[in-house]
């Protein structure tokens, strides 16, 4: 098999390279398939390695503190390793090494890195790849990234060593596990070890080895296989109960009749429970590395790591692993993807915090698990007069923008699985992804989708809730007789509180129905609850500029508008966002700054027809009337007679404010 995969590689980016530099094990490095000396010096190999996988120039400092521990002449001796670097890959009429300026660029875009080929296919996704490119790729593991490579008194290197080892280590892991499950023959048992050998404590793993020998009847290495998984697991303090009963469902296919033990049946019932409790997606916040600590612990890195479960915890969307799981994974430098694996969770979120003088610079990437595909990455840097002030903010964004990246993928994969096999988690962002259409048809699918998954799981409050908000859109919208929809709404909302009054979203959605019941006091408290029991949620923050901006102080609209953006700035309801900001605007009289908002809220692409309405009304009162008229003429293509009073008993106004709008439709019309 490995002469084969050799060939697949051969015949693709290999084979027409001019240069193969594989990393994957002991560093080497070929021109046209004949191996070139590589130098003595650690630091030189180092130096190739680490400028072959950067994806941008390097500046020389940042080079000098990576490898030289305060030589004499640190700048001197980076020349000196740059030109054994050259001589080794700069060929006639080709220069790959380019030090313009006070930065250094290896350019090796027309060459086979073997790390980042591999980098690559996870990036796009290697569940996606067809078996022959997944065997090629796990042929290029030789052993570990830069095998052998370690240098002394570098710790900036070392630290990126690790994390490049532990990334690696996780992509060949998620290449092994889509072989194992394309595999069927007995060749399945060879990338069965060898994942098991990156991730022994990957509860995965250990379950399709033991369906792999009880399918085959090997039942007493199943059993022996069990008994040492078992105690490997408990010394390390992890919950073996779900292997015990993986391996007896999986004696129980092929041979029905057989006897339990009773200590198996009582974990078997145990766990039996786990799986009928409700499915969420799963993250572990990992503690962040402190560039500027070393091995001091509790400081801002920690710190962040802590606020960062908490906030996600308070959504009541995630399962999100405590702090002293994750916390005692690190200290035993576990990293953030095997710790993943290790607590079988569908996310590892974990970055790095690094201080220099005033300011401060936090890089966090969010990781599947299963695929080791990176679905978010972001780095912030911001100046700290107030470190609490900047962390703060900086979690802010962070968690907002989490918890949006994970609904978009749980999302995006719902929408392609058959709708007869969803479960309530699945059926609820299958809902999602309809509601967020805004119009009739899809609202219409989405309310199915959201009564399945309380059909399914009756204890949902967030299906609950996208229950009411569909009930929600029906009144307001007009799309239903809204006094029937209206008292839905609340209905579904009260199911919602009642299956978990502590879910923002379940008071988020019982605001905006006393909303509608124009209860606006009421509204505003319950509103208010729901960023209250998680200020990063970002759809509370919006529902109360909607109401403020109609009813309430327009000025407290704005900035709770603001503030949602500033939390979620490419939220599906950004449309709405904007067009409360542009409504609290018209009620300051400031038309020109409003007509501005609503044009922008009407340019986003779900914007509906009373967010076109909003634009056009405000540009009028603005007065822009011949662009008003545009705006008019495209909601009448959908809406033919469409008229200020749709708009306005759609909105809650006060009689003042109404009349603006009023006058704005007669110097339409005018």
């Amino acid at each position: 098999m490995g002469a084969g995969v050799e060939k697949t590689v051969e015949s693709g980016r290999r084979g027409g390279a001019p240069l193969q530099l594989c990393a994957l094990g002991p560093m080497s490095l070929s021109r046209g398939g004949v191996a070139l000396k590589l130098p003595s010096s650690r630091k030189v190999r180092a130096l190739l390695a680490y400028l072959a996988l950067a994806p941008h120039a390097v500046g020389r400092s940042q080079l000098c503190e990576l490898l030289w521990d305060v030589p004499n002449d640190p700048r001197g001796e980076l020349r000196w390793s740059l030109s054994k670097v050259r001589g080794l890959v700069d060929e006639p009429g080709r220069k790959r090494v380019d030090t313009q300026g006070n930065a250094v660029r290896l350019d090796l875009a027309d060459c086979f890195v073997d790390a980042i080929e591999v980098e690559r296919a996870a990036q796009q996704g290697v569940a996606g790849l067809d078996p022959p490119r997944l065997r090629a790729l796990a042929a290029l593991f030789k052993g570990d990234f830069l095998e052998g490579l370690e240098i002394d008194r570098s710790p900036a290197f070392d630290a990126w060593l690790t994390a490049q080892r532990r990334r690696l280590r996780a992509c060949h892991a998620a290449i092994l596990e889509q072989l194992v499950g394309q595999t069927s023959d007995d060749d399945v048992f060879g990338y069965l070890d060898a994942w098991l050998a990156l991730a022994p404590f990957d509860q995965r793993v250990h379950e399709l080895l033991l369906e792999a020998l009880a399918r085959r009847g090997r039942i007493r290495e199943g059993e022996e296989h069990l008994a040492a998984t078992a105690r490997a697991f408990e010394a390390e303090g992890l919950d073996v109960a779900p292997l015990r009963e993986a391996w007896r469902a999986a004696r129980e296919k092929i041979t029905p009749r057989i006897p339990v033990a009773p200590a198996m049946s009582a974990a078997s019932n145990t766990d039996a429970a786990a799986a009928a409790s409700p499915r969420r997606a799963s993250i572990a916040v990992m503690p962040f590395d402190d560039r500027g600590a070393g091995t001091i612990r509790g400081g801002s890195a920690d710190a962040l790591a802590h606020d960062l479960i908490t906030r996600l915890a308070k959504l009541r969307s995630l399962f999100v692993i405590a702090q002293g799981t994750v916390f005692a994974l690190h200290e035993r430098n576990i990293g953030p993807q095997e710790a993943g694996r290790m607590l079988n969770v569908d996310y590892v979120a974990g970055g790095t915090l690094q201080r220099r003088g005033k300011q401060l610079t936090v890089s966090i990437e969010l990781t599947e698990t299963r695929t080791a595909r990176v679905v978010w990455t972001e780095v912030y840097s911001q100046t700290m007069d107030d470190a609490l002030a900047v962390l703060n903010e900086i979690g802010d964004k962070i968690v907002a923008a989490i918890s949006s990246e994970i609904e978009t993928i749980e999302r995006n994969r719902a929408i392609l699985k058959p709708p007869s096999s969803l479960d309530a988690w699945e059926a609820h962002h299958r809902g999602l992804w309809h509601m967020y259409r805004f119009n009739r048809a899809d609202n219409d699918q989405a309310q199915r989708f959201f009564a399945t998954a309380v059909r399914l799981d009756p204890t949902f409050a967030r299906a609950y809730a996208g229950l009411s908000f569909t009930h929600w859109q029906n009144a307001f919208q007009g799309w239903a007789e809204r006094e029937r929809e209206t008292e839905r709404a609340f209905e579904a909302a009260g199911q919602s509180l009642m299956a978990d009054d502590r879910d923002p979203a379940a008071h988020w959605a019982m605001g905006r129905a006393l909303w509608l019941q124009s209860s606006h006091d009421q509204s505003i408290i319950e509103l208010e609850r729901a960023i209250d029991l998680s200020p990063n949620f970002a759809a509370g923050h919006y529902a109360l500029a909607f109401v403020h901006s109609q009813v309430g102080d327009p000025g407290a609209a704005i900035n709770y508008s603001d503030h949602s953006r500033h939390l979620s700035p490419f939220d599906p309801m950004l449309f709405a966002m904007l067009g409360a900001r542009a409504m609290a605007l018209v009620r300051l009289g400031k038309l020109v700054e409003a007509a501005d908002w609503g044009v922008k809220a009407a340019a986003r692409p779900n914007a509906h027809a009373h967010v076109q309405a909003i634009a056009m009304y405000c540009v009028a009162l603005a007065g822009r009337h011949e662009e008003a008229r545009a705006y008019l003429a495209s909601i009448r293509k959908t809406i033919p007679r469409y008229r200020v009073d749709d708009f306005l008993s759609a909105m809650q106004f006060g009689p003042d404010d109404a009349e603006l709008f009023r006058k704005a439709a007669k110097d339409i019309a005018g």
